[in-house]
């Protein structure tokens, strides 16, 4: 079982967390020491195996397992014999090739969605408030959905793909509108407002349905 340690100079005393996406997390005060952490852990054992054992498990990409693109399901299908590389048609997710590489096809095939359907809208939103983002990358992102840094440049997660459109468009807006307000003030919401994206819906949905999408798992 991998912990994640992370000192935190606010922390006043060892707390441990399970999360759906990083796993277990100890954090501890600035100066706590590595032999009381590991104190810690014995007497919280039990807690931590009930708290995993309630983990919702992985899903693997595998031919039969379904898959939300924009927030449908879509049924993996696979075609041994073919030689067209994966594509979506009526409600499927079709993939050629060899069983044992549909997994990585499905993910790639993902990435690859997300990329073209995330880009184009990110751009096209910055259009309507004269913005250009220096640089759109589309990442496997743990601890935020979405993020611009002061030289303009946004990062997206992939799995947003998944989810449906007009979340994944709020992600977007989101991080567009920091290209004019690089901070969460209300000029900034101001922002977001005049984008027109359901930024209250899609929050809501991300903080019930956000952890789901990391469960979908290549291997």
């Amino acid at each position: 079982m991998a912990i994640t340690v992370r000192r935190s100079p606010l922390a006043k005393a060892m707390s441990l967390r399970v999360d759906p996406v990083r796993g277990v997390v100890l954090v501890l005060p600035s100066r706590a020491r590595l032999s009381d952490a590991r104190i810690f852990l014995r007497t919280h054992r039990d807690w931590l195996i009930e708290r995993l054992h309630r983990l919702p498990q992985s899903i693997a990409l595998t031919p039969g397992a379904t898959v939300p693109l924009l927030g449908q399901d879509h049924l993996i299908r696979h075609h041994p014999e073919a030689r067209r590389g994966v594509w979506r048609q009526d409600g499927e997710i079709h993939v050629s090739g060899h069983i044992d590489h549909v997994p990585r096809r499905v993910v790639d095939f993902l990435k690859a969605e997300a990329r073209r359907l995330m880009v184009a809208k990110a751009h096209e939103l910055a259009a309507r408030i004269d913005r250009k983002p220096s640089r759109i990358s589309v990442k496997d992102t743990v601890s935020r959905w979405g993020s611009c840094s002061a030289q303009g440049a946004i990062a997206l997660s992939w799995r947003l793909v998944m989810a449906p459109d007009w979340v994944a468009t709020y992600v977007v807006g989101h991080e567009v509108a920091h290209l004019v307000e690089l901070n969460h003030s209300p000029a900034f919401w101001a922002v977001v407002t005049s984008l027109g994206v359901d930024h209250h819906g899609a929050r809501t949905w991300l903080k019930t349905n956000g952890a789901h999408l990391h469960r979908y798992q290549a291997e």
